[in-house]
């Protein structure tokens, strides 16, 4: 299907890479088909566009990137509603706050998005550990992570950065690494 977005432009969305999330994410119930989009730039960040609202992307970062420790605790009630009968199979991202002054950029930790990869099914998760907060400041590690990419670039034939220069994509599903952030409640 060919998909009109706000931000991306044109993109055209395999039945293969669509995402359900059921109840939509916090402040956009209404909203529940979705993919994943790479802007094609180098920041890792990808945005989760919304298939039934063009204006409505949603930035996502993997907290893996900037928080090592970080881990999903999911109850029985959550993985039988993702469907999931294997931790194994999800895929974890947390949803960017992007202020004008990008150094202020903060994750929320609190609700993560975790797809269920093979089912292609997603929910926004309340975490129940307080040690995680809705507005954590990420920006310091991100420009870390992304410096120490540069670096390990530099190195690379002009052939290569030419072709890395690229215009924005659907990320496939099958494509998504499993996250090793969830576990169960009852593990």
């Amino acid at each position: 299907m060919i998909v009109q977005t706000g931000r991306f432009g044109k993109l055209e969305v395999a039945e293969a890479d669509l995402i359900s999330i059921a109840g939509g994410i916090l402040g956009f119930p209404e909203f529940t088909k979705f993919c994943l989009v790479d802007p094609g730039d180098d920041v890792l960040i990808v945005w989760l566009q919304s298939l039934e609202n063009p204006e409505l992307a949603i930035p996502l970062l993997e907290p893996k990137i900037f928080k090592t420790d970080y881990t999903v605790r999911l109850s029985a009630a959550e993985l039988r509603e993702l469907k999931l009968d294997n931790v194994n199979q999800s895929a974890v991202f947390t949803i960017l706050t992007i202020a004008d002054d990008i150094s202020q950029m903060t994750a929320n930790l609190k609700a993560p998005l975790v797809i269920n990869l093979r089912e292609k099914l997603a929910k926004q998760v309340v975490l129940q550990e307080n040690e995680y907060t809705i507005k954590h400041p990420m920006f310091k590690e991100l420009r870390t992570h992304l410096m120490t990419i540069a670096s390990q670039r530099r190195g690379s034939s002009a052939s290569d950065v030419a072709a890395e220069a690229r215009e924005s994509s659907i990320i496939s599903i099958e494509t998504i690494p499993p996250s090793l952030t969830v576990k169960s409640l009852q593990a």
